[in-house]
């Protein structure tokens, strides 16, 4: 530990004075008497982890004083011994500003890795809110991750490289932390696929003679020429990640021996900033003159760099014994960048890197926004950030970077969500081209567009990026939700009209009974005109004139009239009126009320309708105030008798997350319980939550409170609650 202590005072002397030590040491002193435990859940010693991040930031990133002292003490923090107006009295709010971040994100870890759990989106956005938050925590990752090699707990191992390879090497790349993301990658492929990864290794090992020398011969006539130029520079060879080689060995289906550009050749140039662009273009020409380039191949980011900031040429050419070596050219403030990111802005005022930030953190809160649920929102980030780019601009000159493949339609929600929704079309270089045309780098793109517009499905097919993706389902799905709202209405206004009163039980079966799958369809197929609501009516009263038929038929006649009293039951009360309703009752006509359903075990009364027939309310019914109000001399007093019945309808409203699968989960559960049918499901969902609800029959309140309780089990359910 005090090794540690004395690395990370001479790696951050720079920016660290010796009174912010003084006060770290102080800090934790109290904490230490105060009963702060040195080593977490997993055995991992806290301060030396906290300490072994600073070295690393300190080599990869250079990293600020403030970033330093928010590592070292936000364990403190978490954990409760220190306050965070104590470390902005200490020091100051922008220290206590990045500690509450390295706090929520903490927050966020549980037992399962994150990214597999909601929390991802959370976690994105509480690093997303100070990029050195994110950077620290990149850092603090890898430290781990160097840390758990053979760790005995292996699920806490696999979650920690899943995180590391689907979260935090994205963000390196984002950042334009080479170096990182490719250890983490690498250690990622170690700790879940070992035996591949030692593979890998044994055989890059095995060929590291034959690879040096094949390098030293590339080199050797190449650096005699660049000599004669009187240029300064560096020139070293590399060998691609692990991960890397095993990606391409997955991708190209190929032994090791079938990849070409095993390994690669750095040119890093020492010339003032503004020769870079002159100096790089004239290395490049001389290593094009000597060997043959596939120009296919080339990657100008000198010219119009990453959206990570990331500059640098990069040529394939055809080297000894006809092998392809690419050849990579750039600056010493160039490689910088490249292996310490945008981080490197500290050192290196005057770029434009402050632009490169902003470009970055906006890029990420776009995908923020528009991501559809965690594990779409994981594959957008992946997906937008690995394809390459094309560069295209407005008739005003602003330039707009996208992915490789992307379409007119993708440029206009670029610029503006509904600027995309109305497009029609475009003028791509003074010629009008469909909203699919594919563009390409120098392209200047005018929108055209219609109010008459909107998204289609198809237009899914025709965008390759996020944004336009996840806005093209959203307005789908609200104008819909419209359309079927407007179906809704109007079938309600046509039945009001006939004076028709509408069950929703009756209406279930008469969807289900036209062959729609959802009640979405059913009402859109209404305001768009493809269904006949004339004929939706006639069938919905031929379902209700059948489910009159099952009744039995009753004259007329008053309450007075009723019996209602079975004799064989003893009653306690038997001086009043009472209405027992059970296996031994008979000759007495009445009535479950659909609009409350009463169940068996429901409090319930009876009222007597002008039909004659005793209509049984619960007691809890939405109309109970106005039959008590209006009709009290028609109510009679009624309860359950003898045993439970059967084929009971209850209504359950249901709300949840919208995930994959989980009405299919829904539907299983109830299917599998004993005397339990499902008669109706009605879904709607919007935002990422559905809402819906169940009819089914159940025997007795009992069995349906039993049914609530189960559904509440299912993974993705908020609420379930009995409807009227």
């Amino acid at each position: 530990m005090l090794s540690l202590a004395r690395q990370l005072i001479a790696d951050a002397a720079p920016v660290i004075a010796p009174g912010d030590y003084s006060a770290l040491r102080q800090l934790y002193k109290d904490a230490f008497k105060a009963g702060y435990k040195p080593a977490d859940n997993h055995g991992i010693s806290r301060l030396r982890h906290a300490m072994s991040t600073c070295i690393t930031l300190c080599e990869m990133v250079s990293p600020d004083r403030n970033m330093i002292i928010a590592t070292l003490v936000a364990d403190l923090c978490i954990d409760g011994f220190v306050g965070l107006e104590q470390i902005e009295s200490i020091w100051d709010a922008d220290v206590a500003k990045m500690v509450n971040g390295l706090t929520k994100v903490s927050a966020l870890y549980g037992k399962q890795g994150v990214v597999k759990t909601d929390n991802f989106r959370r976690l994105l956005m509480a690093l997303a809110e100070d990029i050195r938050v994110i950077i620290i925590m990149i850092v603090d990752r890898l430290t781990l991750m160097r840390a758990i090699n053979h760790h005995p707990d292996e699920k806490f191992v696999a979650d920690t490289a899943f995180d590391a390879n689907y979260l935090y090497a994205p963000l390196a790349h984002r950042l334009g932390l080479y170096k990182i993301k490719g250890e983490l990658e690498d250690m990622s492929l170690k700790y879940t696929a070992r035996d591949t990864y030692t593979k890998i290794a044994s055989e890059l090992n095995a060929t590291k003679a034959e690879r040096d020398a094949y390098i030293a011969s590339f080199i050797a006539p190449l650096r005699e020429k660049l000599d004669a130029t009187g240029l300064s520079y560096e020139m070293k060879g590399r060998t691609k990640s692990i991960y890397s080689i095993w990606n391409k060995l997955r991708k190209q289906k190929v032994e090791m021996s079938g990849i070409y550009d095993l390994f690669a050749i750095r040119i890093i140039l020492d010339v003032p900033p503004e020769m870079e662009k002159a100096e790089c273009w004239r290395v490049f020409s001389i290593v094009t003159d000597m060997y043959t380039a596939n120009t296919a191949r080339l990657k100008d980011w000198v010219t119009i760099p990453k959206s990570n900031g990331y500059e640098s040429l990069h040529i394939t050419v055809k080297g000894p014994d006809n092998k392809w070596v690419e050849v990579q050219i750039r600056t010493r403030r160039m490689d910088l960048v490249a292996e310490k990111g945008l981080a490197a802005h500290w050192r290196y005022k005057g770029v434009k890197s402050e632009q490169q930030l902003d470009t970055w953190m906006n890029n990420v809160r776009d995908i923020l926004e528009n991501a559809d649920g965690p594990m779409e929102l994981m594959k957008n980030f992946k997906m937008d950030l690995y394809d390459k780019e094309v560069f295209v601009f407005t008739p005003k000159g602003d330039l707009y970077r996208l992915p490789l493949g992307a379409s007119v339609l993708d440029f206009a929600f670029a610029i503006h969500s509904k600027l995309g929704c109305s497009c029609v079309g475009a003028k791509v270089n003074g010629r009008t081209r469909k909203i699919n045309y594919k563009l390409h780098s120098g392209d200047t793109v005018e929108v055209i567009t219609s109010s008459a517009q909107t998204p289609k499905q198809d237009w899914l097919g025709m965008v390759v990026t996020s944004k336009a993706r996840n806005k093209i389902r959203q307005t789908i799905n609200e104008l819909e939700g419209r359309s079927a709202q407007l179906g809704k209405e109007l079938l309600q206004r046509r039945c009001k009209n006939r004076k028709i009163e509408l069950d929703e039980g009756v209406i279930m079966r008469t969807i289900k009974k036209l062959g729609f799958r959802t009640v979405t369809d059913f009402y859109r197929a209404i305001a768009e005109e493809k269904l006949d609501v004339n004929h939706v009516i006639a069938t919905y009263e031929t379902l209700e004139e059948a489910d009159r038929k099952v009744e039995t038929p009753a004259d007329r006649r008053s309450a007075e009239e009723f019996e209602l009293i079975d004799r064989t039951e003893q009653l306690a009360d038997a001086g009043e009126d009472i209405l027992v309703i059970g296996d031994h009752i008979k000759g007495i006509n009445y009535r479950l009320s659909k609009c409350c359903n009463p169940i068996f075990g429901d409090s319930v009364f009876g009222f007597v309708s002008a039909e004659g027939v005793i209509k049984v309310h619960r007691t809890d019914c939405p109309n109970a105030a106005h039959i008590r109000e209006r009709y009290p001399y028609r109510i009679i007093r009624t309860r359950w008798s003898g045993k439970s019945g059967s084929g009971f309808t209850a209504s359950i409203s249901v709300v949840g997350q919208d995930d994959i699968g989980i009405v299919t989960n829904i539907t299983s559960l109830i299917n599998k319980e004993k005397d339990v049918s499902l008669r109706g499901i009605s879904i709607d969902s919007h935002d990422g939550i559905f809402s819906g609800f169940l009819t089914v029959g159940v025997s007795d309140t009992e069995q349906l409170a039993a049914l609530i309780r189960k559904i509440k089990t299912v993974k993705g359910v908020k609420d379930v609650t009995r409807s009227h």
